[in-house]
């Protein structure tokens, strides 16, 4: 699938995405100095700032998956820190505020930050099959399927299982910036 972010109206969130694409984003690792985190080091996980990947190794969407798919509505996927939709992560150290909702879940195709709330959002997002208006006002919209339609199309129809689970792993194979 390619997509267009749109970063004009919604920034910081388009370059949480893309950042997550290119996997240019790398977490920096800090050790306690004066009982605040402040010089990178090569300690124990317990002290990871965000606890995902080694420090220094790109994290970012690929080789993760679409963890939930529900027909005629969505399928969502970004959980690189997980795998299972409860993992957060973001390039602003920590989930961060929605930043306008500008734009509308008005169509199929359509990429929105996935939350558990307002102002939660992080590395998990989803794409739109079908409109969505409910979603209006509780979830970014910061961009659009312009090629790969038919994908998003085969991947809203994966079997499920619980929790609309796929019962076959679909994985963010490749991805990057154009």
């Amino acid at each position: 699938m390619k997509i267009e972010l749109f970063a004009d109206v919604v920034p910081k969130t388009a370059e949480n995405f893309r950042q997550f694409c290119t996997g240019e984003f790398r977490r920096v690792l800090l050790a306690p100095v004066h009982g605040k985190l402040e010089r990178p080091c090569a300690v124990t996980p317990s002290l990871f700032l965000f606890g995902y990947r080694k420090d220094g190794v790109p994290i970012g969407y690929k080789g993760s998956t679409f963890h939930r798919v529900i027909k005629d509505f969505m399928i969502q996927g970004g959980d690189f820190v997980n795998g299972d939709g409860t993992g957060v992560a973001s390039i602003y150290r920590g989930p961060f505020a929605d930043e306008n909702f500008k734009l509308r879940h008005s169509a199929p195709g359509l990429l929105s930050m996935a939350n558990s709330g307002p102002s939660t959002n992080g590395c998990q997002f989803f794409i739109t099959c079908s409109k969505c208006d409910w979603l209006d006002g509780k979830h970014v919209v910061f961009g659009k399927i312009i090629d790969g339609l038919l994908v998003m199309r085969k991947i809203e129809n994966v079997p499920t299982g619980p929790n609309n689970k796929p019962k076959l792993p679909v994985v963010i194979s490749q991805c990057g910036e154009m």
